[in-house]
């Protein structure tokens, strides 16, 4: 049988029902919602009763796209939104110090200070993962023509840089933006093909690590947290198979967690801290998942 023909199919397709299903007779009956195709109403599919199909119907629609664009390995990059470039730290910084020097009395303008020089501070990360991204998109999927993709969380700030990084050498990125009640969009550098946006954090939570060969951990908050004790756990049970987990910045995460404390009190055991490394440049974890991805493919 020629091939061409397997494609060839009897029933209509979706858009050709829906097409057909707006050209009826507009009568009471046909004006109801209840008259309305399942799939073309969306209060029907917005009720409680269908949160099972919107979970499955979010888990599909990046998995299908990303197949259809190729992408099979990604690494994840994480950190905080409000880790700026320096440039734009060190307006803060001024801004800071103008309210300070209106009010030397002011507290809270005083906090604000401190807090704007610790941004400058931290802002070199931001460069870092920028180049990170730069590399990683360099070394592999410009350079070798393998499929090696940046992907963040799609916001400002760190994933911002990431996505930048590997926006800057024509490479493909990704980013996964989650609905907030505050205002928020996906950072210019996303591919537009490859933006996504989610109701459900723990379907976006999944598509972070379908395709992960890595996780990149830069300093951030309560989301970054998150998602790296997430993985940190999967790995720990075995859930999934063990990958590299680079904490950015050695500094920053020894003062915010102790981890040997969790060994001594014994909730964690000594070969858990091999799950997770330090590291404090952009070329070192490079070559750290690049080691990875030789392993992998030699196995």
């Amino acid at each position: 049988m020629n091939n061409k023909f397997r494609k060839l199919k009897v029933f209509p397709s979706a858009e050709e029902d829906a097409a057909s299903s707006t050209i009826c007779p507009q009568t009471s009956q046909t004006l109801s919602d209840s008259y309305k195709l399942s799939y073309m109403d969306p209060q029907f599919l917005m009720r409680d009763e269908l949160r099972p199909v919107r979970l499955q119907l979010e888990l599909m629609k990046p998995e299908l796209l990303q197949e259809e664009h190729g992408i099979g390995a990604t690494v994840v990059v994480f950190g905080g939104s409000r880790v700026v470039e320096e440039s734009e730290a060190q307006i803060k910084l001024a801004e800071a110090e103008k309210k300070v020097q209106g009010d030397p009395s002011d507290q809270n303008s005083i906090k604000q200070l401190e807090i704007a020089r610790r941004t400058l501070d931290k802002a070199h990360y931001y460069g870092e993962a920028r180049k990170l991204g730069k590399i990683l998109s360099e070394r592999c999927q410009l350079a070798n023509g393998c499929k090696l993709v940046v992907i963040t969380g799609g916001g400002p700030g760190i994933m911002e840089a990431a996505n930048r990084g590997a926006y800057e050498t024509g490479a493909e990125t990704i980013g996964l933006n989650i609905v907030l009640p505050h205002e928020q969009s996906p950072n210019p550098y996303i591919t537009p093909e490859l933006s996504f946006q989610f109701h459900y954090f723990s379907i976006r939570k999944m598509h972070f690590l379908l395709r992960a060969q890595a996780l990149v951990a830069f300093p951030g908050g309560y989301g970054t947290l998150d998602e790296l004790f997430e993985t940190l756990t999967l790995i720990q049970t075995r859930k999934i198979k063990p990958l590299p987990v680079l904490l950015f910045g050695r500094e920053f995460w020894q003062k915010l967690i102790n981890f040997d404390f969790l060994v001594e009190e014994g909730v964690i055991s000594p070969e858990d801290l091999k799950i997770f490394r330090f590291v404090d440049k952009a070329e070192d974890a490079a070559d750290i998942i690049f080691d990875h991805l030789d392993q992998v493919i030699q196995e």
